[in-house]
Parts: structure tokens; C-alpha cells; sequence
């Protein structure tokens, strides 16, 4: 058996926030965004906002590295996270003249929520996301993904078993994974009489199963049947909960 772990982190605050500016809609539809595997876009992940404070004017950049600076963000205000790397922030709300969007420095912001250490733990975000970002280009699941990332990563479960109790809900999913096998017969050419396969028919072969179980939408456990060799438990950073959550 197989065990993989990761992080569990819980978070999400309502924010309301002006319209994005033409700039971000174009960088959007046209994609320039959704490209960069080194940045987390919370709104993929998370139903409700961050909403941050802004505690000091600060510089605002079209790029993530900070090179080419669009203006200043206006300190007073309250802005959308709306993505992020390990070193910067992208948010939208007023700079000093107009409405503005893109990435700042983490130094200008303070939380919305009660959080004496809301960098360091929007960092293990951070590196909990990338983490499932890889599991999910790998096809693997591991303890503590969701289930919505566990279809990601492998699509629509063979078979799912679900026990809903006042407690909340558990269950497990299955994931059967199939090799075609390709059938042949010998057939002899009516003109020359020489011998050729030829296929007949392809059947699936069972080759391995996945067994996920979770509770509340998290995955507790995991069983595989094929056999890969000694099983590794991978240990990342512990579970972080950001306490505004539901409100």
C-alpha cells in the first residue's frame, strides 16, 4: 500500500471589491494568467475571497518579479487576493489615481482576519497548492487533497460508496485502472496461402485499484492494490486553519 500526505488548509473570507480594470479582463480571456505554474490563483480553489487591508502605500507591478511597475496602491483600503506566489501578491483595488491591479509586495498588507503570522501561513498555502498541482499532473492522490482535487487528478471514481451520519459524511471511492489486451488469429491469404495475424478483438485487463476514503470531503486514506514496490509517506507542512472561515 501506497500512503501520500498533504496538507489540509481551510480558508476563505468575503470580500467586496471594485471591478477589475481592463488590463487584468484582457490578461484573463486571453489566458497570460492561467499559465504560470509558479502562481496559485485562489479563486480555482476557494468559494470565498481574502480580503487584505492595506496598511501602507505600496508599488504595484504587471509582473510578479517586480520589474515594470504600473502605479501605487492607495493605503486605507481593503483589496481581493486574488493570486500569489511565495513573494508576492495580486490584488485589485484603488491606486492613487484610478482602479489598479497587479502584484505587490506582502509588507503592504495586513489581514482582515485575526492572524499574528498571516505571510508565514499564507505561505504554507502557497506550497500546499503547488504540491497539489503536481500530485494532479502525476494523476496521484494523497491524505488530506479534496475530493474535487482527487477528480482532478484521476477523473470520474468506478465506484463510490457514501454514509452520511449528524456527524457529517464518509466514504470511498474506487478507481479501477485497465490495460488493453489485443487478441489475434492466424489467418492464411486465400491467394498466396502465406500466414498473417490478424486482430480479432481487445479486451481490458484489470491492472490495478485505488481506494480512496475520506470524511467531510478529505481524504483520511488510501489503498492501492497494484503492487509498485515499498510504499513512502510523504510529509509535508502541518494543517493550518484560518480562523474567519465561514463567517
Amino acid at each position: 500500500m501506497k500512503l501520500l500526505s498533504v496538507v489540509v488548509i481551510v480558508v476563505g473570507i468575503a470580500a467586496v471589491v471594485p471591478p477589475a480594470d481592463a488590463q487584468l479582463r484582457k490578461a484573463r480571456e486571453g489566458g497570460m494568467l492561467e499559465q504560470d505554474p509558479e502562481v496559485v490563483y485562489l479563486d480555482r480553489h476557494f468559494e470565498q475571497a481574502f480580503e487584505l487591508r492595506v496598511v501602507k502605500e505600496a508599488p504595484v507591478f504587471s509582473d510578479k518579479g517586480g520589474k515594470h511597475r504600473l502605479g501605487t496602491m492607495r493605503a486605507g483600503q481593503s483589496v481581493k487576493l486574488e493570486a500569489m506566489t511565495d513573494r508576492a501578491y495580486r490584488v485589485r483595488g484603488q491606486g492613487t489615481r484610478d482602479g489598479i491591479a497587479g502584484w505587490v509586495p506582502p509588507w503592504a498588507f495586513e489581514p482582515a482576519w485575526d492572524d499574528d503570522d498571516f505571510v508565514g501561513n499564507l505561505k504554507k498555502l502557497y506550497a500546499r497548492q503547488q504540491e497539489v498541482k503536481r500530485l494532479i499532473a502525476a494523476r496521484e492522490v494523497a491524505i488530506g487533497m479534496t475530493m474535487d482535487e482527487v477528480a482532478e487528478a484521476r477523473g470520474k471514481p468506478t465506484k463510490t460508496t457514501v454514509r452520511r451520519t449528524d456527524k457529517g459524511q464518509s466514504g470511498r471511492w474506487e478507481f479501477i485502472d485497465y490495460d488493453e489486451e489485443k487478441h489475434y488469429v492466424s489467418v492464411p491469404d486465400p491467394l498466396t496461402g502465406v500466414i498473417y495475424r490478424r486482430l480479432s478483438h481487445v479486451t481490458q485487463v484489470e491492472k490495478g485499484k485505488t481506494v480512496v476514503e475520506f470524511e467531510d470531503d478529505v481524504v483520511t486514506a488510501i489503498e492501492e492494490s497494484k503492487n509498485r514496490g515499498r510504499g513512502t509517506v510523504r510529509i509535508v507542512v502541518p494543517p493550518v486553519v484560518f480562523g474567519w472561515w465561514g463567517r
